[in-house]
C-alpha cells in the first residue's frame, strides 16, 4: 500500500495535467456546444441548436466538401508516393542513406516555414514554378488565388511535406517482409510484378491501414497550411473544417457554435475510422 502511495505521488503531476489541459476543456467543450456564447457575454442554454444550424447552413457544407477533396486528393498520393520512395530505397542502391535523409528533411521542417516558401513558389509574377513553366512556354495560373488551383496547390505541398514520414513507415514494413518468400517465388517462376501484387503488398497491408488511417485523421484535421497560405480563400475555395472552426471562434466569437462543430468533425472522424475497422479484412497479419 506504501509503495502504491509513492507511485501515486509520482504521477500525480502528469494526471492534474492530463485532466487541466486535456479532459478539462474538452469536458468544458462540450458543455458550451449546447450554448450561445460570444465571451463578452452571458452564455445562454440553447440544447442542440449549434447543431441544427449547421445543417441550415451552406458555409458548413462548403468546408466540409473542401476537407473530403483534400483529403481525398491528399491519401491515395501520399501513399503512393511514400511507398514508391519506401520500393526504391530499399533496394541496393548508392547513397540511400543520404536519399533517406533528403525526403525525409521536410517532415521535421517547420509546416509554417514550408507554407511561406511554398507560397512564394506558387507566386504567379515571381515564383518559381511559373517562372520554370514560362521559360517553356507555359504560362501558369494564380495558383492560390484561382478557385480550381487553390485547393490542389494545398494538396502539392502537404504530399511533399508528408511524403518522408510515411516512406519511413513503408520502409519499414517492407524490412520485415522475409527473403525466404520472393526467393520461393522466383523460384515459381513469379515475375517483380506478381510478387509486388501477390507478397510484398498483403505483407505490408497492416503498415498500410496504419498509414491511411492516420493520414484519414491529420487531412480532417488540416489547419496550419491553408490558414498561412490563402486564410480560406479565394471565396472559401480552401476553407476546411478546423480552419473554419477557427474563425467562427476568434474572428466572430461564437464559441458555443465553434465548439458543436469541433464535436461534429470528432463524430466525422471516428465513424469514419470505425468504417475503416470494420472493412479491414483485406490486412494481413501473418508473418
Amino acid at each position: 500500500m506504501k509503495d502504491n502511495g509513492w507511485a501515486y505521488l509520482f504521477i500525480a503531476p502528469q494526471l492534474l495535467g492530463l485532466l487541466a489541459f486535456i479532459v478539462g476543456p474538452v469536458v468544458f467543450s462540450f458543455v458550451i456546444s449546447f450554448m450561445e456564447w460570444d465571451i463578452g457575454s452571458t452564455p445562454q442554454w440553447t440544447g442542440l441548436d449549434n447543431y441544427s444550424k449547421q445543417v441550415s447552413d451552406p458555409t458548413f457544407w462548403k468546408v466540409l466538401g473542401n476537407t473530403t477533396v483534400f483529403a481525398l486528393l491528399n491519401i491515395p498520393l501520399t501513399v503512393i508516393g511514400a511507398l514508391a520512395l519506401a520500393l526504391m530505397l530499399n533496394q541496393n542502391i548508392r547513397g540511400k542513406v543520404i536519399f533517406r535523409a533528403a525526403y525525409f528533411i521536410p517532415v521535421v521542417t517547420s509546416s509554417v516555414a514550408v507554407a511561406l516558401v511554398w507560397t512564394w513558389m506558387y507566386n504567379p509574377n515571381y515564383g518559381l514554378i511559373n517562372s520554370g513553366l514560362s521559360f517553356i512556354g507555359i504560362e501558369g495560373p494564380g495558383w492560390l488565388s484561382d478557385l480550381k488551383w487553390a485547393l490542389p496547390s494545398i494538396v502539392i505541398m502537404t504530399v511533399w511535406q508528408g511524403v518522408g514520414y510515411n516512406m519511413i513507415l513503408f520502409l519499414a514494413g517492407l524490412q520485415g517482409v522475409s527473403a525466404h518468400l520472393y526467393e520461393a517465388a522466383k523460384i515459381d517462376g513469379a515475375g517483380g510484378w506478381q510478387r509486388f501484387w501477390k507478397i510484398t503488398l498483403p505483407m505490408i497491408s497492416p503498415t498500410t491501414f496504419f498509414v491511411v488511417i492516420m493520414l484519414m485523421i491529420g487531412s480532417m484535421q488540416i489547419f496550419s497550411e491553408p490558414y498561412m497560405m490563402t486564410r480560406g480563400g479565394p471565396a472559401d475555395a480552401t476553407n476546411v473544417l478546423v480552419l473554419h472552426i477557427f474563425k467562427t471562434a476568434f474572428q466572430f466569437f461564437r464559441m458555443g457554435e465553434a465548439s458543436a462543430i469541433s464535436f461534429v468533425l470528432f463524430l466525422i472522424i471516428f465513424i469514419i475510422t470505425l468504417v475503416q475497422f470494420k472493412f479491414s479484412k483485406w490486412v494481413n497479419y501473418d508473418t
